[in-house]
Order: structure tokens, then C-alpha cells, then sequence
């Protein structure tokens, strides 16, 4: 059974079985009406249970904050929103670009 919403009130409606091959879409639209109609039990198969081990993986990325101007900040979106980056991932760019620049300079 399904809840669908009709006129303001909300109606119970028996979902199809699925047929044993399944139908060309035309489109998304048509696709989406099949699966909100379409019973899927018939085809999830439930098998047996398994054991699942999350590690805590080191943190590989740190942040840091940093204070600018305001008309800085505009100029950094600006750019960022040319390139099609965030301002974020544009002032990471800039940051690494320069501690490579400054890794090769002589001492």
C-alpha cells in the first residue's frame, strides 16, 4: 500500500507487482510514475546479515582562519566565481601556489 495525495486528502492505493522485464522509459516523468507505482519487495532479495568495521581515518585536510577586508573578500569572489571555483578552493589554490614558490627559492 501506498499514501498518495489527491485534491487535499490523502488516498491508500495498492502498488503493482513488477512485471519480469522492465519497460523502456521515455522519459524521467514516465520513470518515476513506474517506480511510485511499482511494488520493489518482489525484487530485494534480503540476504544475511554482515559485519561492518568503520576505521577513523587521520584527518588528511586542517583549516585555518583568516582575516581580510571586506573589498578583498569581494575581489576574491569575484575571481573565484569567473574561474567557477569557491572562494575557498581559489584561496587553497593561491596558498599552496605560494608555499611551493616559496619551497624552491634559495635560502
Amino acid at each position: 500500500m501506498q499514501a498518495a495525495e489527491k485534491g487535499g486528502r490523502i488516498e491508500m492505493r495498492r502498488l503493482k507487482k513488477l512485471p519480469k522485464k522492465f519497460p523502456e522509459f521515455k522519459s524521467y516523468e514516465e520513470e518515476a510514475e513506474f517506480w511510485d507505482t511499482h511494488d520493489l519487495s518482489d525484487i530485494i532479495k534480503y540476504g544475511e546479515p554482515v559485519e561492518i568495521k568503520f576505521t577513523n581515518k587521520p584527518k588528511s585536510e586542517d583549516s585555518i582562519t583568516i582575516r581580510v577586508q571586506q573589498d578583498l573578500t569581494e575581489s576574491m569572489e569575484k575571481i573565484a566565481r569567473d574561474k567557477g571555483l569557491s572562494v575557498s578552493t581559489l584561496a587553497r589554490k593561491w596558498f599552496i601556489e605560494k608555499l611551493r614558490e616559496h619551497a624552491k627559492r634559495p635560502r
